[in-house]
C-alpha cells in the first residue's frame, strides 16, 4: 500500500509536467487537444485513490459504523463516470470536426531567430507524454491486483491509454505536414473512443459494488474467481444455507443465511487455501430460513 501511494503521488507530479508542456504547444490541433484532455483525465484516478486511502484506514464512527471501506469503491464510481461523460463529449467534438470537414492548420513558430513549423514541437511533447505513463503504468499493475484494488487498476489502464494516445497524436500531426486533414481528427476520435470503452467498463464495475452486487473481477466486470472459491467452501460448510457475498472497496462480506451463529469458528478457517486471508473482511450467520429473507 505504501508503494501504491508513493507511485500515485509520483504520477501526480510527473503527469503534470506532461500537462503543462501539452498546453504550451497544442495549437489548433484536435489531436493534441484530445491528448491534453487525457493526460488531465489521468490525474484523476492517483488523486482519487491518494483520497479513498487516507479514508480506509480511519475507525468507525457512530455515523459510519461500518467504517470507510467503501471510499474506495465511491472513488472508483466517481472517476469512471467522470471518465465516460468526457469520453463521449471528445467523441461528439471529434466527430463533428471529421464530418465538417475541418481542415487544421499548424503554423511556423521563432525562436531564437530560428523560425520552424509548430509541428515538431508539437510531436516533441508528445514523445515525451509517452514516456511517463509506459514506466508508471508497468509499474502500477502488479501492485494494483496484489491489492484487488479497481482505481489503481483503472489508473494503470489510462497509463496505458495515454501512451498509445502519445502515439495516436504523432501520426495525427504527421498526417497534417503531409497534407492528410483528417489524420488529425481521426486520431482524436479514435483516441476519443478508447475514452469511453475504458469508462464504461468501469462504471459498470462501480456500479456493481454501489449496489451490493458480486464481487467483481479486476479486470472487466465479470464475477470475481477468488468470491466463487469462498462461496463454494461456505455452501460446502454449510449445505442447507443460502450464500451471499457482496464486496465493500477491496474486501469481501459473506452472509450465511439460516444458520445458528456457530461457536469456536474462525471466519478465515472457511477461507481456500489460494485466497488472501485479508480479502474475506466478514462472515455473518443468521438463523432465518430462506422463506423469511
Amino acid at each position: 500500500m505504501k508503494k501504491a501511494k508513493r507511485l500515485e503521488w509520483m504520477t501526480l507530479g510527473w503527469m503534470s509536467t506532461v500537462v503543462v508542456v501539452m498546453y504550451l504547444t497544442m495549437g489548433a490541433s484536435q489531436a493534441m487537444k484530445t491528448a491534453f484532455f487525457e493526460d488531465m483525465l489521468g490525474l484523476i484516478p492517483a488523486i482519487t485513490f491518494l483520497v479513498a486511502a487516507h479514508l480506509e484506514p480511519r475507525i468507525p464512527t457512530r455515523k459510519f459504523p461500518f467504517g470507510y471501506f467503501k471510499a474506495n469503491t465511491l472513488a472508483f464510481f466517481a472517476s469512471a463516470v467522470v471518465l465516460t461523460f468526457l469520453g463521449l463529449y471528445l467523441v461528439f467534438t471529434n466527430g463533428s470536426g471529421l464530418m465538417k470537414a475541418e481542415h487544421p492548420t499548424i503554423g511556423a513558430v521563432t525562436f531564437f531567430g530560428e523560425t520552424f513549423w509548430l509541428g515538431w514541437l508539437m510531436i516533441a511533447a508528445l514523445a515525451y507524454s509517452v514516456i511517463p505513463p509506459v514506466i508508471l503504468g508497468r509499474k502500477k499493475q502488479p501492485i494494483a491486483k496484489r491489492l484487488r484494488d479497481k482505481v489503481l487498476y483503472t489508473d494503470s489502464l489510462m497509463q496505458k491509454a495515454d501512451w498509445q494516445t502519445g502515439l495516436a497524436g504523432i501520426a495525427g500531426i504527421a498526417g497534417i505536414g503531409l497534407g492528410l486533414w483528417w489524420a488529425d481528427s481521426l486520431a482524436a476520435l479514435i483516441i476519443a473512443v478508447s475514452i469511453v470503452l475504458d469508462g464504461v467498463s468501469a462504471t459498470r464495475s462501480a456500479s456493481a459494488e454501489l449496489l451490493d452486487g458480486y464481487p467483481r473481477e479486476l479486470e472487466g466486470s465479470g464475477l470475481s474467481k477468488e468470491a466463487k472459491k469462498v462461496e463454494d467452501r461456505l455452501q460446502e460448510s454449510w449445505p442447507d444455507a443460502k450464500i451471499r457475498l457482496r464486496e465493500s472497496g477491496r474486501y469481501i462480506v459473506a452472509a450465511v443465511d439460516g444458520v445458528a451463529i456457530p461457536k469456536g469458528i474462525s471466519a478465515h478457517e472457511t477461507l481456500p487455501d489460494d485466497v488472501p486471508s485479508w480479502r474475506l473482511r466478514r462472515v455473518s450467520y443468521t438463523p432465518t430460513g430462506k422463506e423469511g429473507l
